[in-house]
């Protein structure tokens, strides 16, 4: 009889809690129950689908788990990993009882973009890197939180940026975009003034995107259908100092005098172009990537107006092969100009 009472005790009071949490907190509930030597638990908040260590008591690990929705996400939780599911949408309000969260991790799931929430991201104001790469998104997600710094969107199916995708985004610092089919961004990176870093390799782009951050140091624009840069390019750039143009359409005619004659610029990538002379480019320049053009002649001036014992170039790399020229077309006073060389690929 005692044992029947304690039972119905027991039950009552486990009826009791489920009253007050939702279908997926009881989960999550049924999940954490410890029971020791004195019959008490011990709550660990977590849904059954995920891990939630001890150790990182403020991580959910829910990656690699054929996971087809969002799990519930306790209010405690500050990164979430969600790599590598189905994850095919995101409801509005998922989130809203983590309103903490400081990562959203994504990649690797099949996001659409028609079955993400308007709101979905709009109320975690501490979220610090959202990663939504190599999934099946047409648009960036709408009013994306202000704090972020890292966005991840590359290898999506986007095609078009709207002009307040990034609205009021002035912490982002690495933009991510490669690997999408994008053609044209208007001036939607304007207003990112702490963007340092944008990749936008592997898309449909015909030229430089335009009003660029003034604070960019790294620019990838690989892979894509570029004919020209701008006059004057790195003047209004002065903080860019890794520029990769390489895989794309550029011709003599399409780069104007001394373009790329700007002391920051330390990695200048124009492999795999049309080109058929080198570019006047700066002393300061360390790393200079031609090959695969069709340079016909070896001019030392690119690289020294003058030679003497201290006009000469900081060049440590320079990449020549697959072009119409050879080691004999180098002159001999280039162990003066380029003295600092380590390696000359011809």
């Amino acid at each position: 009889m005692r044992t029947v009472v304690l039972l119905l005790i027991m039950g009552i009071v486990d009826l009791s809690i489920s009253q007050r949490y939702s279908q997926f907190q009881w989960l999550s509930h049924l999940r954490g129950r410890r029971w020791h030597a004195s019959w008490q638990a011990e709550e660990v908040d977590c849904p059954l689908e995920c891990d939630c260590p001890s150790t990182f008591p403020t991580a959910m690990y829910c990656h690699s788990r054929n996971l087809q929705h969002v799990p519930y996400v306790p209010s405690h939780i500050k990164y979430v990993y969600l790599q590598r599911n189905q994850i095919t949408g995101i409801q509005d309000g998922v989130f809203d009882n983590a309103t903490n969260l400081v990562w959203v991790v994504l990649f690797h799931n099949q996001l659409n973009s028609d079955k993400i929430g308007k709101n979905v991201f709009s109320k975690l104001k501490n979220l610090d890197r959202l990663l939504l790469d190599h999934n099946e998104l047409t648009r960036v997600p709408s009013n994306l939180p202000k704090s972020i710094t890292d966005l991840r969107l590359g290898h999506n199916e986007i095609s078009k940026i709207l002009p307040n995708s990034f609205d009021g985004m002035a912490d982002l610092t690495t933009l991510q975009l490669q690997a999408n089919v994008i053609e044209d961004v208007g001036g939607v990176f304007k207003g990112l003034k702490s963007l340092t870093m944008l990749d936008m390799r592997k898309n449909k782009l015909r030229k430089i995107p335009d009003n660029l951050p003034e604070q960019l140091q790294q620019l990838y624009l690989e892979f894509n259908s570029i004919e020209s840069v701008p006059v004057g390019f790195l003047t209004m750039y002065p903080k860019l100092q890794f520029v990769r143009l390489a895989h794309n359409k550029l011709t003599d005619r399409g780069l104007p005098s001394s373009v790329f004659n700007i002391s920051t610029l330390v990695e200048l990538d124009l492999s795999f172009n049309k080109l058929e002379k080198i570019p006047v480019v700066s002393r300061n320049l360390e790393n200079l990537y031609l090959q695969a053009n069709k340079i016909k002649e070896f001019s030392l001036r690119s690289f020294c107006s003058t030679i003497d014992m201290t006009n000469f170039s900081k060049l440590r790399m320079l990449r020549l092969d697959a072009n119409e020229i050879s080691a004999r077309d180098i002159p001999a006073e280039a162990a003066y100009c380029l003295r600092r060389v380590a390696f000359i690929d011809v």
